[in-house]
């Protein structure tokens, strides 16, 4: 069955690539062959594509099941996690918040939360509000992650302001772009102090309810009817494997809400529009002005030649990734959680808006990537370039290099001549400044770790070499595990723990690498 359906796609697929080249406009139909022939190179549970173009909705449909356990097809309104999608959102609350005159950009963080920390007292001092949105801090890629990935940890509001002041900088303030979640978090609560309403209420009341985006919601708990909710999946093993919903944070400034095909076009819509909605685009959500700052370069980062794309700069704005292709302004971002992956793309000057929603780990990304590529190249006019086969083949060897890398550490893990390690000499509490404390300890005669404060990092400690440990954690959302580099002292007992990530293909919300694990019993 599958050769047959094969060899019926292929054709479909050609005929939607000649069709949009030669108009430079996409129809449902020949999306629907696209994503037919997605569906048979990338292992995907479902996913939700939504296309604007010139003020009208081409296209709000679902495809694939909700689950593969109920089979439940996907719908334009079944509702998927947008992760780091909502970034936008917490930046266009914002906006609203300055037209109001309630903040300007420039205001210093310290105004509104003065416990707010910083790795350096001049940079706590002059931290502002738009420092929280670019990327620019200083602070490494994911830094401090670790309290958010996985769910389900216990870390506050407070946890989060004071934990700054004990990270390492990997770069001078506002010189360089290193992507993170946690400042994010910050600014959501910088909404909360200001309007008296929680980020979650803010952008449900001036948001979402304006553009009737009726079947979003700003937090899980926020969806009393999950009847239409789409199921995370994992395809890491090959088979697609159901996850739990990933836990609400502190707050959704960085990642928190669900929402669907349909009601996304209602959000690009008013993004290209500036700010304006309504049947005859009489309302205002935010002005042009907010719609150039959020669009607006802050943070440079590096381009990368292809002459494909003819691209000549990158950067970030406010909740934005911001490029150029062929000529026209490409404004973009993705979004990730386990089992659920998101793309937003924006091409303001031929008006168009894409959004694709997956609810699998994995191949999502190249579903993403490949689709959002195909159909905004076609609206551009620009010739087939395969991207469906070319991100294939990109995943298959990432994920090859990937498990070559982790199955030679745990062959050398069954090898590794343990008879002379004395793992009494490794149990015992450890400590870090902001993640807090970490246990080695023994449990049905094996060498485990966990953390007291994330109660998912739980997992088993296997001798690799040396003084390092392999740990196989229990959470298997996401492919985790790591090394344990234990310092010992002239008596042979461990003093100190630093990690790492295993595979190169882990997310670098795992930021084990920044923890600073110390002896404390």
């Amino acid at each position: 069955m599958k050769r047959l359906k094969l060899k019926i796609i292929i054709p479909l697929l050609f005929v939607f690539l000649a069709n949009v080249n030669c108009f430079g406009q996409v129809t449902p139909r020949q999306v629907d062959s696209l994503v037919a022939y997605a569906m048979t190179k990338f292992n995907v549970a479902g996913l939700a594509i939504g296309i604007v173009k010139d003020g009208k909705i081409i296209l709000a449909k679902g495809y694939g099941v909700k689950s593969v356990s109920t089979k439940s097809p996907v719908d334009a309104h079944t509702d998927f996690a947008i992760a780091s999608n909502s970034k936008a959102f917490t930046t266009a609350a914002l906006s609203i918040l300055v037209e109001e005159g309630t903040i300007n950009w420039d205001d210093k963080v310290k105004k509104y939360i003065p416990e707010f920390t910083m790795y350096d007292p001049y940079v706590a001092e002059n931290f502002n509000i738009q420092d929280l949105l670019t990327h620019r801090s200083g602070l490494g890629l994911g830094m401090g992650d670790l309290m958010i990935f996985p769910d389900g940890s216990d870390f506050t509001m407070n946890d989060i302001l004071g934990s700054f002041r004990h990270f390492e900088p990997v770069s001078a303030f506002r010189t360089k772009y290193d992507y993170d979640n946690l400042l994010y978090l910050v600014a959501g609560e910088v909404i909360k102090r200001v309007s008296g309403m929680a980020w979650e209420d803010f952008v449900t009341k001036r948001i979402f309810e304006p553009l009737k985006m009726d079947h979003t919601y700003a937090s899980l708990a926020k969806m009393i009817d999950k009847s239409n909710l789409s199921a995370p999946h994992s395809s890491e093993t090959g088979a697609l494997v159901v996850l739990p919903n990933y836990a609400d944070m502190v707050n959704g400034a960085a990642g928190g809400i669900y929402s669907n095909a349909d009601d996304l076009c209602q959000w690009m819509m008013v993004q290209l529009n500036h700010g304006k909605y309504g049947s005859s685009l009489e309302k205002k959500l935010f002005s042009p002005e907010s719609q150039h700052e959020m669009w607006k370069i802050h943070t440079v980062i590096e381009t990368n030649p292809f002459s494909r794309f003819n691209s000549h700069f990158h950067g970030y704005g406010l909740g934005w990734d911001l490029s150029d292709l062929k000529g026209n302004l490409k404004v973009e971002h993705t979004g990730g959680f386990p089992g659920m992956l998101s793309k937003t793309v924006l091409i303001p000057d031929i008006n168009l808006g894409v959004v694709i929603l997956t609810n699998t780990s994995n191949d999502g990304a190249g579903v993403f990537g490949s689709l959002s590529n195909s159909i905004v190249e076609a609206y551009l006019g620009m010739d087939d370039f395969g991207w469906i086969d070319k991100y294939a083949a990109r995943f298959a060897s990432m994920k090859a290099k990937g498990d070559s890398v982790a199955d030679q550490v745990w062959a050398a893990v069954a090898k590794a001549d343990k008879s002379a390690v004395n793992e009494s000499n490794y149990q015992g509490m450890y400590a870090d400044k902001w993640f807090g404390k970490m246990e080695v300890y023994k449990k049905d005669d094996k060498l485990c770790i966990r953390s007291l404060r994330s109660p998912k990092l739980t997992g088993t400690m296997y001798f690799y070499k040396a003084n390092t440990f392999a740990i196989k954690w229990d959470y298997r959302d996401m492919e985790c595990d790591a090394f344990a580099m234990f310092s010992l002292d002239e008596e042979g007992k461990a003093q100190e723990l630093k990690m790492k990530g295993i595979s190169p293909n882990i997310d670098f919300s795992f930021d084990f690498q920044d923890l600073d694990l110390h002896r404390v019993k």
